[in-house]
This record gives C-alpha cells, sequence and structure tokens, in this order.
C-alpha cells in the first residue's frame, strides 16, 4: 500500500447538529471522528448542520483523532457540503454513493478549487469513497483508482443491500466484500469495513467474531455507528502482542538463514517462504505505525 495513507482502526460516525455526542465524541477512543452530513442528519437540518462543522472540529479532534467529513450525494447538496467541510483541521472527506470515477475527479476539481481560494496546502485533504449501489460496485475497480485524494475504500453494507434487494447478510455480503478489498489493494489503498451489517452492535461478542474475520480477509479499519463498538474495533484491527513477537521471531529466522546462505527456512516447525515472512513484516509495520501514532 502507499505510504501516505492514514494510520485508522476505527472511525465513530457523529451526527453533527447532536451536540451531546459532539461533545463527547473524542473521548471514545476511536481514531477518526466522522462529522456526519448525511443520513444522520434530517432534510431540515442540514444546512444548519453545515454551519456547525468548523466549531466541531477542535472539540471532537481534542484527544488526537483525525476528523473526517462525509458529505450528501445529490450535487446540490454536495457542492453546500463541500464549501463548508473543505477548512482547517478536516483530514478526509467520505464521499457517498460513489458510482463512479467521474464522480471522484468532480469533487476532487471543487475541492482543488476551494483549498486555492482558502490558502489551504494543495491536495491536503484526502477522501473516503463509499460505494452503496450496484453500479458503482460494476466499477470499483476504477473508483479505487480514481484520484490521488482517495485513501480508503468502502462498500455500504445496508445501501448496497437495499439497492441490490438482498440482506446485508455476511453470505450474501462476502462476494461484493472481498472484491472491495482486491479494488482497495490493486490501488494501494485502504480496504475499510467488515463482512456484515454495520447497525449491528449490542451483541459485542458476535460483532467482535465478525470484525476479527474481516481482519482476516485483508481489511484494516472499519467505521463505527455506536461508541460501543469502538474499543472492538481497535482491538480487533491491531496486532496483538503476542502475534507481533512472533512475526518479529518469524523476520530474525528468516534473516538469519538467508545471511547464512540456506535455501529452506524453518520456523518453528513449519517452512517458510517470502510471501510468509513479508505478511510478518506488514504486522510488525502496522503495529510500529499504531505506536508512533498513540505517541502523538
Amino acid at each position: 500500500m502507499r505510504d501516505d495513507l492514514p494510520v485508522w482502526r476505527s472511525l465513530l460516525f457523529v451526527p453533527v447538529p447532536v451536540e451531546k455526542f459532539v461533545a463527547t465524541a473524542a473521548d471514545r477512543g476511536a481514531d477518526a471522528i466522522i462529522l456526519d452530513l448525511e443520513d444522520s442528519v434530517a432534510p431540515s437540518q442540514k444546512a444548519h448542520a453545515r454551519t456547525l462543522i468548523a466549531g466541531a472540529i477542535p472539540v471532537v479532534a481534542r484527544n488526537g483523532a483525525d476528523v473526517v467529513v462525509r458529505v450528501n450525494r445529490p450535487w446540490r447538496l454536495l457542492v453546500r457540503d463541500l464549501e463548508a467541510a473543505v477548512v482547517p483541521g478536516v483530514a478526509a472527506l467520505m464521499l457517498t454513493k460513489v458510482d463512479s470515477a467521474e464522480h471522484v475527479r468532480a469533487c476532487a476539481d471543487i475541492v482543488t478549487e476551494l483549498e486555492t481560494e482558502r490558502g489551504l496546502p494543495a491536495g491536503a485533504l484526502k477522501f473516503i469513497v463509499l460505494v452503496e449501489t450496484a453500479a458503482g460496485f460494476l466499477r470499483i475497480e476504477q473508483i479505487a483508482k480514481s484520484h490521488p485524494r482517495v485513501v480508503g475504500l468502502s462498500l455500504g453494507s445496508e445501501d448496497f443491500a437495499a439497492d441490490t434487494g438482498m440482506q446485508p447478510e455476511p453470505e450474501a455480503l462476502f462476494y461484493p466484500k472481498q472484491q472491495t478489498v482486491f479494488a482497495a489493494r490493486a490501488a494501494g489503498i485502504l480496504p475499510m469495513g467488515f463482512i456484515g451489517s454495520i447497525a449491528d452492535f449490542r451483541d459485542q461478542a458476535a460483532f467482535r467474531a465478525m470484525v476479527r474475520r474481516s481482519r482476516r480477509f485483508g481489511f484494516v479499519c472499519a467505521s463505527a455507528v455506536h461508541p460501543l463498538q469502538v474499543a472492538v474495533l481497535n482491538e480487533a484491527f491491531a496486532p496483538g502482542a503476542g502475534e507481533v513477537e512472533r512475526a518479529e521471531r518469524m523476520i530474525a529466522a528468516y534473516d538469519q538463514a538467508l545471511a547464512a546462505g540456506l535455501g529452506a527456512v524453518q520456523f518453528e516447525g513449519a517452512m517458510i517462504d517470502v510471501p510468509v515472512v513479508e505478511r510478518a513484516r506488514s504486522v510488525v509495520r502496522r503495529a510500529a505505525a499504531l505506536r508512533r501514532r498513540a505517541d502523538g
């Protein structure tokens, strides 16, 4: 993956007009806070919600979380959302119901104009692209590679299921979610999400099992609609101490064997080769990146 990607495990949705949620969001432990202008905001409140973005940024970011703003899809709403969200302190925009690479590039053009007008660093504002329709899914590879601003790709389980007439169950979502991982990895960006519905949060054990399974399938972080989900995401999407220690031992054994000129390398009763060791190196890199994030 690219070396300029954010280090995230959890991203917590917060409806901007709900003051008590904004006030407590920074204390939930999420790596990023998504200030939502879309589904959690009633149509009658959207104009007011935009006026609250600038004031909410320092509140939700006070403990070091990155700030993301989720914008609406209809163009007339979207342009107004971009006008409100391209401000200092916002790390990324979550583009919703993305159905083509052209849509992403059009958004990028608008953001570039706003950055220039407002004296913001060119290209600094990143995009998370959210595919939520069958039409978008059939173009997901092109969407993932559409623009350098794109750092993450996710498939919206609930909207995608509604658009395709299926239930948002793991069996039904397995194929499109796996394709999301493939498209993100091919583009060098973050595969975001899990194989299941974001709406289920009361059963913590079931949610934890779903997220751990999703990590095994290649996902690296996901969004949360409830604070209870944050701790689970942080734990499941981070390498455990034992996993890191084993990876470090494997790398040391492999490097030592190569230095000795050995062609076959054994490690704790199994033969290991380049892809196995590269996975171990990824674990160590991920753990180091999370440590750096925690250290500020």
